[in-house]
């Protein structure tokens, strides 16, 4: 697997491995499995892990970092804490529940948050700029679907790396359409900062069309690493061979494209609304008592199925 380098001795791979799917949030793979498969990446020679600690897959990310003796892993995580307290409550447990003295991106997380996200967290971002003087975070960054934030992130000093949501359609993006989202990632770009890119497949809608929608999104100055959702080794194996430029089996590549990812409401939804905060686009909204998906408007994000009382939301 490729690598780019990040400047300051980080070498990153080009595929990023996106943890979130794996996870209680979608297909639920028990931490020893999904372990399991993020080692088979390690070997393939990804070395960059993308999760959050929303995601609650710091086990499934520990089991793999205790079992691997190769070259050095990074790993890149976020936490939507607003406040330095909570923040710092938010680095603490990264660190407890990876097993490790050091995280080497801290992000904020901020799918949907408006573009004063940096003055509605300033406190949060002194945290992470205090964790990184002591060296317990390597570099601080922002997690965003917002072009406006994009382009705000290209002059905040504290700000590191960005990772943008970006792709082909521009589906998904916020603040703006595909194009001002491209514009704000060519000033992070001309502001020296690393990026790596998320949504590439507009949550699985550019799935039959792969090597379209990554060539596309590594095209963009300043992207040359994109993360990926995964939930097995043959998605991992199909994506690793596409940022390559290798050939995929055909069976192996018409499996991975029929598994679209899905989100799913159950019947036991209790429509108390609190996932319709928590979505970037709109794509939900409550009838009849229940919840419902705007499927044109979905991303399949995840970003609201951590968040349901009733553990009724599901990717699968």
């Amino acid at each position: 697997m490729e690598k780019i380098d990040w400047g300051h001795g980080w070498n990153v791979s080009k595929l990023c491995f996106g943890v979130l799917p794996i996870g209680p949030a979608g297909k639920n793979v028990p931490p020893a499995e999904a372990g399991e498969i993020l080692l088979e990446s390690f070997r393939l020679g990804v070395n960059f892990i993308d999760t959050a600690q929303s995601y609650r897959t710091y086990p499934h990310i520990r089991h793999a970092l205790d079992r691997h003796t190769g070259e050095k892993i990074y790993v890149a995580t976020k936490s939507g804490a607003e406040s330095y307290e909570k923040m710092e409550e938010a680095v603490v447990e990264a660190q407890e529940e990876l097993g490790l003295e050091h995280i080497d991106i801290f992000h904020l997380h901020a799918a949907r948050v408006q573009p004063d996200v940096f003055e509605r967290r300033r406190g949060a971002l002194e945290c992470l700029k205090d964790y990184k003087a002591r060296g317990i975070v390597g570099r601080v960054g922002i997690s965003t679907h917002s072009a406006t934030v994009v382009a705000r992130a290209a002059a905040e000093d504290a700000i590191e790396v960005v990772f943008p949501l970006i792709n082909r359609t521009g589906h998904g993006v916020l603040d703006g359409d595909r194009d001002d989202m491209i514009r704000a990632i060519e000033r992070v770009h001309e502001a020296g900062k690393p990026m790596y890119a998320m949504k590439a497949f507009a949550g699985g809608n550019l799935l039959e069309d792969r090597r379209g929608a990554l060539d596309f999104v590594t095209s963009l100055r300043g992207i040359d690493v994109v993360a990926v959702g995964m939930v097995n080794v043959k998605e991992l194996l199909v994506n690793a061979a596409v940022l390559e430029g290798s050939e995929v089996d055909e069976k192996l590549w018409e499996e991975t494209a029929r598994d679209n990812k899905q989100m799913f409401i159950a019947p036991f939804c209790a429509g108390c609304g609190t996932c319709l905060d928590h979505c970037p686009n709109d794509a939900l909204y409550l009838e009849d008592g229940k919840c419902k998906i705007r499927r044109e408007q979905c991303i399949l994000c995840g970003y609201c199925a951590p968040d349901c009382p009733q553990f009724a939301i599901r990717m699968l």
